[in-house]
């Protein structure tokens, strides 16, 4: 067995040389006595295949190939000498085959990803070339001290997936987009396809107090959910006029809404801190009803007395007109609770106010309002040149049932006795 595998290895090594030499009939007829003689040895069918390959004698060339392969199932560089037979030939099947073969060996192999990237993009296999195109840019980007070349390689890949995202989400927009409403469904489908192609991130509930498990993170609250707001909507004219008497009154009322601690050291609040560039007129404030000011304003006040509030001692309800002055921005940041809503039913809104909450930001509508949940990150901002009042208050979450709420308004209860440390409100 040692002198068959010397011998093999001397015409192998006869074929390379008369290679190198120029004589291609001498390299051929080694060739063939090699795989004549030795039919069981890879080497030999590859070689000849090599040979084969280079004077474009495709179907020689893949016959070896196949040969070598069976005899050496686990070689994938083998498959990608018959993947390069098969692309010579024009058969795009037989290649993509070979090419997949040697990925079945290998999936880190390089050149084979990006061979069949290449193959399956030039078929207009766009979506399963895709994976392909991932691969080839991750092995490219986790190549230390990687040469020019396969950092081209790797933003090719790049522009490839990027080509790849943009022709599937017009084929979205055209099946399915155009059939998408306003309601929760087509709320959350969007924010699923968003988050897909990477335009949104997909924000958590980040509670500063009491965080309540298991509730949806719904970053804007149904309006199924609260059937009342068409009611309290009716009423903005009236709730309107009293906010803008109160404001030319400049009554004592209106106050910061950011008012920190003496000594609290630099953070996000230190710009609004004691400014009236986002300040507050309360109707109701952790539960206390300002009575001067509802006495001023009663069509509010009998707005919000009519609509189910969440009443907990010393935590709810809380109602308050904001006003955020022209260039005034409030800056991103997290509620208490998420055992809470807060409505906005936008007053005065100039355009160029905004406000976000997690991946979705809307323009306010005077007269139409919303629900939010205010432990999701969210920001207001006023790029307008006039001021924005908004009324806005808290009612329970819509997910807590009456049992739930009233577990925790007594959890409040023993809370404000000082039974439990707790800073929930």
């Amino acid at each position: 067995m040692g002198q068959m595998k010397k011998d093999a290895e001397a015409l192998l090594r006869a074929a390379a040389q008369a290679r190198q030499a120029g004589r291609s009939a001498e390299e051929v007829a080694h060739l063939e006595e090699a795989v004549g003689s030795w039919p069981d040895d890879p080497r030999a069918h590859n070689a000849r295949g090599m040979r084969a390959l280079a004077d474009r004698d495709f179907d020689r060339a893949i016959a070896r190939f196949l040969s070598a392969t069976k005899l050496d199932p686990g070689e994938p560089a083998l498959q990608m000498n018959l993947a390069a037979a098969y692309r010579g030939r024009g058969d795009d099947e037989g290649e993509r085959r070979s090419l997949q073969a040697a990925l079945d060996i290998d999936q880190r192999y390089f050149i084979a990803q990006l061979r069949l990237a290449e193959l399956l993009q030039r078929l207009g296999r766009i979506s399963e070339a895709a994976p392909h195109w991932s691969a080839v840019a991750q092995l490219a980007g986790g190549m230390k001290d990687a040469p020019p070349e396969m950092l081209e390689i790797q933003a090719r890949a790049q522009a490839r997936l990027a080509e790849h995202d943009r022709k599937f989400e017009q084929q979205l927009d055209r099946d399915i987009a155009d059939q998408l409403g306003d309601d929760l469904a087509s709320r959350r489908f969007r924010a699923c396809v968003d988050s897909m192609f990477g335009r949104r991130k997909i924000y958590h509930n980040e509670c500063a107090g009491l965080h309540y498990p298991f509730l949806p993170a719904d970053e804007f609250f149904d309006r199924s959910f609260f059937p009342w707001f068409a009611e309290l909507e009716a009423k903005t004219d009236a709730i309107r006029a009293e906010a803008l008497a109160m404001l030319s009154s400049r009554s004592e009322a209106i106050r910061p809404y950011v008012r920190q601690p003496a000594g609290a050291p630099e953070n996000k609040w230190s710009p609004l801190d004691q400014s009236l560039d986002w300040s507050a007129c309360f109707l109701w404030e952790y539960g206390q009803k300002n009575e001067a000011v509802c006495d001023l304003c009663p069509a509010t006040t009998a707005a919000l007395e009519a609509i189910p509030q969440s009443r907990v001692p010393g935590k709810a309800p809380n109602a308050f007109f904001s006003i955020l002055q022209p260039g005034a921005r409030i800056p991103p940041h997290t509620g208490v609770t998420n055992t809470r809503t807060i409505i906005h039913l936008p007053l005065v809104v100039p355009e160029g106010c905004t406000f976000r909450v997690g991946g979705e930001t809307r323009h306010w509508r005077e007269g139409e309002a919303f629900a939010f949940d205010d432990t999701i990150e969210h920001e207001a901002r006023n790029d307008s040149d006039q001021l924005r009042v908004i009324l806005i208050f808290d009612v329970w979450n819509p997910h807590l049932d009456e049992t739930e709420r009233r577990n925790l308004e007594r959890l409040f209860a023993i809370a404000d006795r000082g039974l439990v440390a707790t800073s929930a409100g």
